[in-house]
Parts: structure tokens; sequence; C-alpha cells
């Protein structure tokens, strides 16, 4: 199921200057995530954006648990 959620990720530099989207759509992942991690419900989203499925939101949380594993940390000066 991870690989054929993942397919509803696209990208394309004509749409959203080339930032990761729900299916070709002008939907953001980014966009998306603030959403949910603003409090909205998955319904409240669904309700605002109804060309989109519960499949697209799962597929954006599954994108940023990828984006955001890490193998390693390196230390930075500030």
């Amino acid at each position: 199921m991870t690989n054929n959620i993942l397919n509803k990720i696209t990208r394309n530099p004509d749409i959203c200057h080339g930032k990761p989207t729900v299916r070709g759509l002008c939907y953001p992942v980014d966009m998306l995530l603030d959403l949910m991690a603003s409090g909205m419900s998955n319904q409240e989203i669904l309700d605002d954006f109804e060309d989109l499925q519960m499949d697209n939101l799962l597929a954006c949380l599954r994108y940023a648990a990828i984006v955001t594993h890490t193998k390693t940390t390196h230390k930075i000066a500030l």
C-alpha cells in the first residue's frame, strides 16, 4: 500500500513551481500538512476541497514521514 499511496504525490515544474502536490492538482503537500497541523479535521479539509480523497491526505502524511527520516546528523555552527 505504501508505494501505491505515494503515487498520489507528484511533481511537475509547471504546477506550483515544482512543489510536491496531490495528483498533479494545485494542492501542495505542505499546504495540506499545514491544514492538518492547524487542527482541521480530515473531514473539514475534504469538505473544503471536494476533489480530494482521504487517500490523498494519507499520502501527504506518508510523504512527510519519508522526507523527515534522517540517517545521520551533523552539528553546524550557529
